[in-house]
């Protein structure tokens, strides 16, 4: 299954928010999602979380199934380190830095070459991030044009940007730092990824 790159809209009308896919919340749309009485059977709940990591981190559904398996074979809570090897994936941390707006505009800043992980040009956004990488813009005027206009273009009252604390952001310098692995409770998505476990556990 491909990526998805269809309406944004119709899957956080679905789904609720999906900040990584698109900026724009469920109480943007004109039309809300009416509430449903009826007990939801057990399926679709985990399908809808399920959905909800793959829309939220731009992946195909083959991508997705790969990170349960590597989580699976993981010392750790396979929930747990699933969010973290996602949460780790350089399109994610340049979102996670303000550096792009949504995770898909932060894979093609990384496709189009003009990110630099500890001073080499990196071109592949599931790259996965390590302690003590350093992610800056490549040395170039338009790159760093373009994540700067990323940082500037925040709401006025977001000028502050909220970076998660294993994250540290030098905004003059359009450059971040990763100081750890981020703690699963710090990840920027309502999800029960436990029910995400158990969608896949029969293909693991």
């Amino acid at each position: 299954m491909s990526r998805y790159r269809g309406p944004c809209f119709k899957k956080i009308r679905r789904l609720g928010a999906l900040p990584g896919l698109t900026n724009r919340s469920p109480d943007d749309l004109s039309q809300k999602k009416k509430s449903d009485k009826k007990k939801k059977k057990q399926y679709l709940i985990r399908l809808q979380e399920k959905q909800k990591l793959r829309f939220h981190y731009g992946l195909t559904e083959r991508q997705l199934l790969k990170y349960v398996r590597i989580a699976a074979k993981a010392k750790g809570p396979t929930g747990r380190v699933l969010l973290q090897l996602l949460e780790m994936r350089l399109d994610n941390i340049l979102f996670r830095l303000g550096m792009a707006r949504t995770i898909p505009g932060a894979r093609q800043l990384v496709n189009h070459r003009h990110i630099l992980v500890n001073g080499r040009i990196v071109d592949i956004p599931s790259y996965r991030c390590k302690p003590r990488d350093t992610i800056t813009a490549k040395d170039k005027q338009k790159s760093k044009a373009l994540i700067q206009n990323s940082l500037d273009s925040l709401p006025q009252k977001k000028k502050k940007l909220n970076v998660p604390p294993h994250l540290t952001l030098k905004r003059s310098q359009s450059k971040g730092l990763v100081k750890k692995i981020i703690d699963s409770e710090l990840v920027g998505l309502k999800i029960n990824e436990l029910q995400v476990v158990e969608y896949y556990s029969r293909q693991t």
